[in-house]
């Protein structure tokens, strides 16, 4: 069990990453992401959408290549970014027999957050030794089969900060980020946004926890509705 979940949790702190503000075309033409995104992936770009090396999901790529989008990923995780605020990870593990047999016992809810406390958080403890879960998880029974939906502090934990810099505004800022977390098809799978704004906006950002918190459960229940799961999709390129 402790070799499972360190290959779980390997794979997915190489590339956790925060997510952000979404950007929608306007004009309704949407480009061929696979003649102006990256190549360079263990999944498939496919027009503008995103395979999975396992092939066990599709979903459309949530970044524009006109604003400098950008898709890189590992056999678990990809994540889509790119130059302005738009971070975006999405990341799925097999259900080994021990944590199948823990998700059976435990039920949706109660495994999830487990998982996510032991696996996803030293992650995140390591890249902000203050980091913390806020205690308003609510689990989602209509999204995706029953998804649980975590709130993370991060002290000095954004991956905007650096952006911030560049306007000469020092210091830094408590990132705020929203999990998705679900099991489906013998899979464990995460969808992670950091709330950009919280950042970029310094002190002009005037949201309450609230409406932080809606805005984060919005984005990545919207995110989640375009993922479709298949056992026919097409395998990984090699």
């Amino acid at each position: 069990m402790k070799y499972a979940a360190a290959l779980v949790l390997l794979a997915f702190c190489g590339s956790l990453s925060p997510m952000s503000a979404q950007m929608a075309s306007q004009s309704g033409d949407v480009p061929d992401a696979s003649q102006a995104l990256p190549q360079q992936t263990y999944g498939i770009i496919d027009g503008d959408s995103y395979i999975s090396p396992h092939g066990i999901y599709r979903m459309k790529i949530p970044v524009l290549p006109q604003l400098g989008g950008d898709v890189s990923d590992s056999p678990n995780v990809v994540t889509f970014a790119d130059d302005f605020s738009t971070r975006i990870t999405v990341a799925a593990f097999p259900l080994t027999p021990e944590l199948k047999a823990d998700f059976e016992k435990r039920g949706a809810k109660d495994f999830l957050v487990s998982f996510f406390t032991k696996f996803i958080m030293p992650d995140l403890i390591a890249r902000a030794p203050k980091a913390q879960i806020e205690q308003n998880a609510s689990f989602l029974p209509k999204c995706q089969g029953g998804s649980m939906l975590i709130f993370t502090l991060l002290p000095g934990g954004s991956y905007f900060d650096q952006r911030v810099m560049i306007f000469n505004r020092p210091g830094s800022a408590v990132a705020k980020r929203g999990n998705l977390c679900f099991v489906k098809n013998d899979f464990v799978f995460f969808i992670s946004s950091e709330l950009a704004e919280r950042v970029l906006e310094k002190s002009t950002y005037k949201k309450t926890p609230e409406e932080e918190n809606a805005i984060l459960r919005q984005r990545l229940q919207n995110l989640a509705t375009t993922m479709q799961f298949s056992e026919t999709l097409p395998p990984a390129k090699h």
